[in-house]
Parts: C-alpha cells; sequence; structure tokens
C-alpha cells in the first residue's frame, strides 16, 4: 500500500518525447534504409541520375553520392549517420560514396529481422565487427601492387582505375579521353598534397572532346581597364612578377588633414600622391618582368600610355609588358607553386629570386571567354583542366566527376594497392565470409552470414541498374565458383583464379583502388553498429520546436521524396 503512494518522479521537462526499446531500433533501421533507398539506383555505369531542387531554386543533377546526400534535407537523426559517412568517404577517399551508404543500410537491413526476434544488439556489434576485420584482411590479401612499376605502365594502370570511377558518371562516354587527362595532371603534381594545386576552369559551350589539359596554370582574363588591347598577347620565356598590392591611383584617406600656408603648395601635395604610384611602377619594370599579375586591383594609369608636358612614363602598356589585377587568391598561388615565383607585397628591392618563369605566356580564346596561360613552367607543380560542355548542369556534374577521379588516382599513387571492381571483390569476400562462418558455432554463425549477405547488394544492384537479372547472375557465378560481375558493356564473368591476373593484361577490366573498399566497408561497419548502439531517442520540448520548421518542410515533399526524411527529390 505504500508504495502505491509514493509520488511520482519527474525527471524530465514536461512536453519531453523519448522513444526507447525495440520500436525506437527498429524505427531507426528503416529511416536509414529510406535513405539507402534514394541513392541505390545511382550506382553503376548505368545508374540513373537525381535531380534536386532545392528551396533558392537552384537545380542539381547528379548521381554522385556524396552530392546527393549533402543537397538533401534529412532531419531524421539517426538517418543523418550516413549523410556523415558519405561525406567522409569523400573526403577521404573521393569516390565510393554510394557504395558505403549500401552497405550501411544493406546491414541494417539484414540486422532488422535479429533485432525484431529479440536478438541483443550488442551481439549483432561483436560480430559485425569481427566481419569487418576479416573482410579487410582479404582484401588486403586480394590487392594487387601497382609500385614498381615503369611510368608508362602505371599510367596505363592508374587510367584504368580513372576509368572505372567514371564510367558511372555523366561523362562516362568518354571516360578514356578524360581518364588520362586525369591521371597527367595528378602526375604533374606530383608529391604535392594540395589538391587545388589542380585547377578545373569552366567553359559553357563546345562538347567534352573540345576540354583540354594545361600543363601549368590557366585562368579567365581578369577586367581590364582601356589600352589593355594594345599589351601584347604573347610572351616567350618571360619573367612573372606576382604582387598583393595595389597598382593604382589612390588619395589620402578620407579623415587625413593637411594644413596649407600657401594655396601653391597644394600642387605638390597632388604632385606627391601621382609620384607615389610612378615609383611602384618604375619599380616593377626595373625588376626586369614582362608579366605582373596582382591579388589586388591593376588602375587604368598601369594599363594606359601615360605621359605628361614634362615627361613620358614607360607603364605597362607600351608593348613591353602585361598586366592583370584582381587574380584570385588560388590562381596566384597555383601560379607562384608552378612558375617558382614568391608573391610580394611590396615592390621595393624586387631581386631576380623572386621572380617566376615559364616557357610561353599565351591570352587564347577559349569560348566566349579569353585565357590567359602559362605552360612550360620550371616547377610544373601544378596543372589546369578547361571543361566545355552545353549546359551548366552538365559542366558542375562533370567537374564533380572529375574531383572523384582526381582523388582516386592521388590515392592509388600513395597506395599503390588495387583490386577488381565491378562488385567481384565484394562476391569475394562474401564467399570466404560464408566459409568462415561454417568454422564458428553459436549464433555469431548467422551474424556473420548476414553480413556476408549484405556485401552481395553491390553486384546485386549493379546488375538491377544494368537491366540484367540478378538472380540469374548470380547463380551461375555459384556454379562457376566466380566472383567478377561486370555491368558495363555486357556482362564479363571471371575465375577467381584468374581474376588478378587475366584482368591486367585485359583491354575490359574494371580497378579500383583497395583504399576505397576499405574505407567503405570499415565506414559503413561503424554507421551500422552506431545505429544499432542506440536504443532510447529523447527530444526536448525545445530542440523539438528549433526543428519544426525544417520537418514541416521535409513533410512536404513526402509525395515525391519518399519516406518524408528528406525534401524534394525527383529521379532524373
Amino acid at each position: 500500500m505504500s508504495s502505491m503512494l509514493q509520488p511520482q518522479i519527474i525527471l524530465l521537462k514536461e512536453g519531453t518525447d523519448t522513444s526507447q526499446g525495440k520500436p525506437q531500433l527498429v524505427s531507426n533501421i528503416n529511416a536509414c534504409m529510406a535513405v539507402a533507398d534514394v541513392v541505390r539506383t545511382t550506382l553503376g555505369p548505368r545508374g540513373m541520375d537525381k535531380l534536386i531542387h532545392d528551396e533558392k531554386g537552384n537545380t542539381t543533377i547528379s548521381n554522385d553520392g556524396a552530392t546527393i546526400m549533402k543537397l538533401l534535407d534529412i532531419v531524421h537523426p539517426a538517418a543523418k549517420i550516413l549523410v556523415d559517412i558519405a561525406k567522409s568517404q569523400d573526403s577521404e577517399v573521393g569516390d565510393g560514396t554510394t557504395t558505403v551508404v549500401l552497405f550501411a543500410g544493406e546491414f541494417l537491413k539484414e540486422a532488422k529481422p535479429f533485432i525484431e526476434d529479440g536478438v541483443h544488439p550488442q551481439n549483432l556489434i561483436r560480430s559485425y565487427r569481427t566481419a569487418s576485420q576479416l573482410a579487410i584482411e582479404k582484401i588486403k590479401e586480394l590487392a594487387v601492387s601497382i609500385a614498381g612499376k615503369s611510368l608508362e605502365e602505371k599510367k596505363r594502370l592508374l587510367g584504368k582505375c580513372a576509368a572505372t570511377t567514371l564510367s558511372s558518371k555523366l561523362i562516362g562516354g568518354e571516360k578514356e579521353f578524360f581518364a588520362s587527362m586525369v591521371v597527367d595532371a595528378v602526375i604533374a603534381i606530383g608529391t604535392d598534397d594540395r589538391l587545388n594545386m589542380i585547377g578545373i576552369k569552366k567553359v559553357p559551350g563546345g562538347n567534352m572532346r573540345d576540354s583540354f589539359l594545361v600543363n601549368g596554370v590557366a585562368f579567365k582574363k581578369t577586367f581590364s581597364y582601356a589600352g589593355f588591347e594594345q599589351q601584347p598577347k604573347k610572351f616567350l620565356n618571360p619573367k612573372i612578377l606576382l604582387l598583393n598590392i595595389e597598382l593604382e591611383l589612390k588619395s589620402e584617406k578620407e579623415n587625413a588633414e593637411i594644413r596649407l600656408s600657401d594655396p601653391l603648395q597644394y600642387q605638390s601635395i597632388v604632385d606627391a600622391e601621382w609620384n607615389i604610384i610612378y615609383d611602384k611602377l618604375d619599380k616593377c619594370v626595373k625588376c626586369g618582368a614582362k608579366v605582373v599579375l596582382s591579388r589586388l586591383a591593376i588602375g587604368d594609369l598601369a594599363t594606359q600610355l601615360f605621359s605628361t608636358s614634362t615627361m613620358m612614363r614607360h607603364v605597362f602598356c607600351r608593348s613591353r609588358y602585361i598586366c592583370a589585377g584582381r587574380v584570385t587568391e588560388e590562381d596566384l598561388q597555383r601560379v607562384a607553386a608552378a612558375t617558382g615565383g614568391t608573391v610580394q607585397t611590396s615592390v621595393n628591392n624586387v631581386i631576380d629570386e623572386v621572380l617566376g618563369s615559364c616557357e610561353l605566356f599565351e591570352e587564347r580564346q577559349v569560348g566566349n571567354e579569353r585565357f590567359n596561360i602559362f605552360s612550360g613552367c620550371p616547377s610544373g607543380q601544378t596543372a589546369t583542366i578547361v571543361l566545355r560542355g552545353g549546359a551548366d548542369q552538365f559542366i558542375e556534374e562533370a567537374e564533380r566527376s572529375l574531383h572523384d577521379a582526381i582523388m582516386i588516382v592521388r590515392r592509388a599513387l600513395k597506395n599503390s594497392t588495387v583490386v577488381a571492381g565491378g562488385g567481384a571483390i565484394d562476391m569475394e569476400i562474401s564467399r570466404y565470409l560464408r566459409q568462415h562462418a561454417r568454422t564458428i558455432a553459436g549464433k555469431s554463425q548467422l551474424f556473420i552470414n548476414s553480413y556476408a549477405k549484405a556485401l552481395e547488394v553491390i553486384p546485386r544492384q549493379l546488375c538491377d541498374n544494368a537491366g540484367f537479372d540478378a538472380t540469374d547472375v548470380f547463380e551461375q557465378t555459384e556454379t562457376e565458383t566466380c566472383s567478377s560481375i561486370r555491368s558495363y558493356d555486357g556482362l564479363g564473368v571471371f575465375m577467381i583464379s584468374t581474376l588478378v591476373e587475366s584482368l591486367i593484361h585485359s583491354p575490359n577490366f574494371v580497378w579500383e583502388p583497395a583504399v576505397v573498399k576499405i574505407n567503405a566497408i570499415n565506414a559503413a561497419t561503424e554507421a551500422a553498429c552506431l545505429v544499432l548502439s542506440v536504443d532510447e531517442t529523447v527530444k526536448n520540448p525545445k530542440s523539438e520546436s528549433a526543428q519544426g520548421e525544417a520537418a514541416a518542410s521535409a513533410m512536404g515533399g513526402r509525395g515525391r521524396g519518399g519516406a518524408g526524411f528528406f525534401g524534394d527529390v525527383g529521379a532524373g
């Protein structure tokens, strides 16, 4: 009786929403599966694109997993984990963003029946982590090293890795053309880890084949004053001066005060202002530079022929010099890295050691734009890809595709190991884990088997997206004990015993760096374990009201978007 009269203990603020237990866990799993279903059809060379229209009216067409996940306005707290691992995969290796989301969604899908049957999540987490370690060890065992090969052989193999990445992109029809371009660009920057040393410039118009690679720096001609067209458009072996100062006439500050005893002294004040800019220009000319670039403005005085009644001043437009102001910080740093120059904050005491040089500087017309191009640079630590295409959305997607390919080639150069793509390595790991599970007693055998089955999502989805019957393909691979599936230009099946050997010399193989698959399995497994380890969600009234508008806008796209966890998405 006394226990019934005890007062209720209130721990949380009134209005706090709590969800816990098995229904909460199943709800989180369903949310993650819904997000994975959004990007499922974008996988592989025959994957579909997504058209995403945001609230600002911007339209994006892409099949890149990281791009889609960033643009989706996901409000479900558990589903946001998949967005994080997609971003992590993109920043770490550049490709495999769709793969990592599919892996995480499939791991949770296979775990769902066990959770509903009352299996404790920690048992699943323990088995999943064990299976993950076994899978990574098997990948390292099957990986083929490209270290120690000649430059030409290495470029050929890296080109195949880039082509594998580009085959699933919008520019997949010209994958060989862009793959060689990407490999040359990555090799040009050498061991430099700065990705911005490879510039990508977009020029609407023309077609994909009009794109070209500059072994140096290229950037759009900046704003110029009258007289710029009189400057030469081509220099051989010029000296280059890089500045971070303004080269234009500037008056004193507005709050400056000068007291004059004689009105005639005013002219001396004006002459002093002119002499300051004259002195700067003379020092630029005397240092021997033929090309002057500045991050700040270069005014009309420096670009026009200027004369007075008393003297003739040599400025940049006297057919011997060319200048460009308001050059972006990124382009200026790339010019410095390529030409060996140093950005100066003053024109005093400019010595030859701080001047850059190149074999050829020219101004070239590209579409409706004019480009300043520096080629034959001595340092050679930068490259520029000039992209051409019809629509702006197409060029934007091409840039994202090339970014993925560049990251893949860089990772392949650093890690020097590759594995067969197209679902081959996934099938082999799945087969290996199934065999290993037979040696384990207890419920862990079932959990590892479910993990192995989840790994088959990649080849199965490749077949589905290409229009093949995945069941027939899997039956064929089982009967021939194979594990290589390709869904581009037809279906190829290769014996696992000759997988890596035959693909080295075959003209139609698919490769990807081993680090892509290793990172994807690691990230997806950790994400799945993280979702499985959550058994209660607490929403306090303050955070709930703060997310109310976002949730309402997300529900507004429910008719088209699918499960109401994200904003409006239309499949292209």
